[in-house]
């Protein structure tokens, strides 16, 4: 265990002592029956905004997908590797989740990277601007705006692009027929990470509100 972050390994002997011993039997009962989570949750990367945190989930409650972004591409069946696609087709055939969440946040560094096409690539590769370019044409269209500020064009941009991924959710063929059957519900959601704030995506206009607590 040389060099294994101590801070791990703190955090493991805290989280037996305190939400393992409490949840031993919902643990337990996981691992015979296996893991049924209703709600999955596509979102991005960033330490700062765990879902399973945010939204006070316990073991098994949520299926988490996390990439830079929170990113959904289009259905691309051509033979190369999909991790986001793989782990939506597990979720909505074999789990059969009944919701599907794409959460955004504030100050997100995939999204303000996509802003700032003279920003040099971290590595020859450019992995990062690659995936972000599948937002190309609407980043476009906020970075001519003249009427919004930076700070601005970040928001709006983070949140178009929620709108975005749940549109090519629907390109997935499992996906469209099981909403159009009303058995899986698409969501969109923000949250600010400065505030706590959560916004919700409404279904039908796209808009996004903070829900009452």
């Amino acid at each position: 265990m040389k060099n294994f972050p101590e801070r791990l390994l703190s955090g493991y002997r805290d989280f037996m002592d305190g939400r393992y011993a409490a949840e031993h039997e919902r643990y337990s009962e996981l691992a015979e029956a296996g893991q049924k989570p209703e709600i999955l949750v596509i979102a991005c990367c960033d330490s700062r905004a765990a879902p399973e945190t945010i939204f006070n989930c316990g073991p098994g409650e949520l299926f988490v997908v996390r990439n830079v972004a929170n990113l959904v591409p289009p259905y691309e069946p051509d033979g190369t590797y999909h991790a986001t696609s793989a782990a939506l087709e597990f979720a909505v055939q074999a789990l059969r989740v009944k919701h599907i969440l794409v959460m955004g946040h504030g100050r997100c560094g995939g999204i303000s990277a996509a802003l700032d096409p003279a920003e040099k690539p971290l590595s020859p590769g450019d992995f990062i601007g690659q995936w972000m370019s599948m937002l190309a044409p609407l980043t476009e269209q906020v970075s001519s705006s003249r009427v919004l500020t930076r700070a601005e064009r970040q928001t709006a941009l983070e949140r178009i692009s929620i709108r975005n991924s749940i549109a090519n959710l629907m390109t997935f063929p499992c996906v469209n027929i099981l909403a159009g059957k009303g058995k899986l519900s698409l969501h969109g959601a923000w949250f600010d990470i400065s505030t706590g704030e959560l916004w919700v995506m409404d279904a039908e206009s796209g808009d996004f509100s903070r829900p009452g607590r």
